[in-house]
């Protein structure tokens, strides 16, 4: 009996609060109709084209423990709107207390452009080491890049290889500039 109470009286404040619901006026927001340009800079840098860059590099791996260094890129960009695909050749020389090696890799991105000058893009390709132990490794990263000026950008990029052949996986992170022509 005490249940059914409990029933009867929260069926009552429901409908009562669907009643109360009801009788309330609807409230409208008025809809603008029209397209709004999207506004565009005759300052914004332009990507497309090729560029030559220089980078340090810091490399951390379980075999090697860590290894800095410094290396040379050549790329392109091609850009679409707001979408960018590029490729690049590096070569980069690494040194630590046991280990000297040079490493070699192409790699292919594609990003987004976040505002006319600052760049957010994944990377991806394949990299072989050029003395030591001779590996290959699959690369896998990404990073930003921004455009300082009309012919000269900073990026920072993380970058991780899986190994084919040789070393385990190693991380690596860059800093460099690019000189775009």
């Amino acid at each position: 009996m005490r249940m059914s109470k409990r029933l009867l009286l929260a069926a009552s404040l429901l409908i009562g609060g669907a009643g109360a619901a009801q009788a309330s006026d609807l409230i409208t927001v008025p809809v603008q109709s029209g397209s709004a340009a999207m506004p565009v800079s005759d300052s914004a840098f332009d990507w497309n084209g090729f560029y030559a860059g220089v980078y340090g590099a810091v490399q951390s791996s379980a075999s090697n423990d860590t290894t800095v260094g410094a290396g040379v890129e050549l790329g392109v960009n091609a850009q679409f709107d707001f979408f960018l695909v590029g490729g690049e050749v590096a070569l980069q020389g690494l040194t630590s207390d046991t280990i000297d090696t040079a490493y070699g890799k192409v790699t292919g991105r594609g990003g987004v452009l976040i505002t006319p000058d600052l760049l957010a893009y994944a990377s991806a390709g394949y990299g072989l080491e050029l003395g030591g132990s001779g590996g290959s490794d699959l690369l896998a990263g990404g990073g930003v890049e921004f455009a300082v000026n009309d012919a000269l950008s900073l990026n920072a990029e993380y970058t991780r290889s899986f190994s084919v052949e040789g070393d385990g996986p190693k991380d690596q992170f860059t800093l460099g500039a690019r000189f775009h022509f």
